[in-house]
C-alpha cells in the first residue's frame, strides 16, 4: 500500500470529496484524524474507516477557531504520535451568482475565513510535527477558480487564489525540511454542492438547473463532470512518495475546463 501506516490529518471530512478522500487514503493503508463541524456524517465515516481496517479518531473542528484546531493537531499526536500527512479540504462556496457590488461584506469575509484562515491554522500547527521528524506532505483543496478570473463569484475566486498563493509561499519554507505542499485545483465536482450551485445558477438566470448543469459539461474538453474519487486519486499521488520531487505545484483535475 501506497501509505502503508502514515498518519493523516484531513479537514472538511465528512461529506463530498472529503470523504472520499479519507477512505481512499485508508484503503491505501493510512490511519486518520477527521475534522468537520458535523458531528454525525463525522462519526459515521469514521465506523466506514473502521471497517477497512485502519484506525481513525474524529474529531469536531471549527477549522477558522484557532484552539478548536490546536486540540485537533493535538489529538492527533496524542493517539498516533506523529503527523505525516495534512490534507486541507474545508471549504465554503460562498454567494452564487453575484455581482461583487451586491456581495455582503460578511458573506465576503466568512468565505475568506473558511477557505484560507482554515487552511493557513491547520498548516501552522502541523509544521511544527512535520519539522521535527523530517517528513510531510500538505495538499490545500483549492480550485480552477484561483487559476482564473470567476465572474459572478468574486468571494470564492479570491480565497482559491489567495491558496495558491499560500500554497506556493509555504513550500519555500517548509521545503528544506522535506515537507512537500502542493494545490489541487478540482473543476466543478458532481454531488450535492454542484447540484445547489446548478439551483442557485438556474434561479438567477431563469434557466433550469439540467440547462446550467449542460454549460459546464459542453466547456470541458472531456465532456464529463469530475467526480469526488477523481479528486481523492489526485490527493492519493500527492501524499504519496509517488510526488516526491513535487512541492509548491497547482494540479489540476477539472475534465479540461481550464484548458
Amino acid at each position: 500500500m501506497k501509505l502503508a501506516d502514515r498518519i493523516a490529518v484531513v479537514t472538511g471530512a465528512a461529506k463530498g470529496m472529503g470523504r472520499d478522500i479519507c477512505l481512499t487514503l485508508a484503503r491505501e493503508g493510512a490511519n486518520l484524524t477527521i475534522a468537520a463541524r458535523e458531528v454525525g456524517p463525522l462519526e459515521a465515516l469514521g465506523v466506514e474507516i473502521s471497517a477497512i481496517g485502519r484506525r481513525a479518531i474524529a474529531v469536531p473542528t471549527d477549522v477558522t477557531d484557532e484552539p478548536a484546531v490546536e486540540r485537533l493537531v493535538a489529538r492527533a499526536r496524542e493517539t498516533f504520535g506523529r503527523i505525516d500527512i495534512l490534507v486541507n479540504a474545508a471549504g465554503v462556496t460562498g454567494p452564487i451568482e453575484t455581482p461583487v457590488w451586491e456581495i455582503k461584506a460578511d458573506d465576503f469575509d466568512h468565505v475568506i475565513a473558511v477557505n484560507l484562515r482554515g487552511t493557513f491554522l491547520p498548516t501552522k500547527h502541523v509544521l511544527p510535527a512535520m519539522i521535527k521528524q523530517r517528513y510531510g506532505k500538505i495538499v490545500n483543496i483549492s480550485g480552477t477558480s484561483g487559476l482564473r478570473g470567476y465572474k459572478y463569484r468574486a468571494a470564492y475566486s479570491s480565497s482559491k487564489w489567495a491558496l495558491r498563493g499560500f500554497t506556493r509561499t509555504v513550500a519555500l519554507e517548509a521545503g528544506p525540511h522535506n515537507i512537500n505542499v502542493n494545490a489541487l485545483h478540482p473543476g466543478i465536482v458532481g454531488g450535492d454542492r454542484m447540484d445547489k450551485l446548478c439551483r442557485e445558477k438556474a434561479k438567477k438566470r431563469g434557466w433550469t438547473p439540467e440547462q446550467v448543469y449542460e454549460e459546464y459539461v459542453d466547456e470541458m474538453a472531456l465532456k464529463r463532470v469530475t467526480i469526488a474519487q477523481d479528486i481523492a486519486n489526485a490527493v492519493l499521488f500527492l501524499v504519496s512518495d509517488d510526488s516526491s520531487n513535487m512541492t509548491g505545484q497547482s494540479v489540476t483535475v477539472d475534465g479540461g475546463w481550464d484548458v
